[in-house]
């Protein structure tokens, strides 16, 4: 059974850093992509990274220079370093898993994922 756990949400002033992890357990494919998405009330999911076994990354242009995906094999966690946050950037933050025959040209469109957390939230103030 996969499960994954996100962790690191909070609340902090614009200019503001926070790290989000996610922890995955089960999750057993060798070739897959990883994910970070969002929500804010009101607003349709969208993606903000991904990366791969391969170690591809793609970004959304919202947060290219200011965000940062990892992940660290050894302890089967993902990172999501944001930095320079913005009051548009609150919102539920979820992470996402799918083997990589599942995403085949869109890596930030949630339809492709089969795996999901429960979400993590972060605040912005102005």
């Amino acid at each position: 059974q996969v499960q994954l756990v996100e962790s690191g949400g909070g609340s902090v002033q614009a200019g503001g850093s926070l790290r989000l992890s996610c922890a995955a357990s089960g999750f057993t494919y060798s070739s897959y992509w990883l994910a970070w998405f969002r929500q804010a009330p009101g607003k349709e999911r969208e993606g903000v990274a991904a990366i791969n076994s391969d170690g591809r990354i793609s970004y959304a242009e919202f947060v290219k220079g200011r965000f940062t995906i990892s992940k660290d094999n050894a302890k089967n966690t993902r990172y999501l370093q944001m930095n320079s946050l913005k009051p548009e950037d609150s919102a539920m933050y979820y992470c996402a898993a799918a083997p990589a025959f599942r995403i085949l040209r869109l890596p930030l469109d949630a339809g492709g994922y089969n795996y999901w957390g429960q979400g993590t939230q972060v605040t912005v103030s102005s």
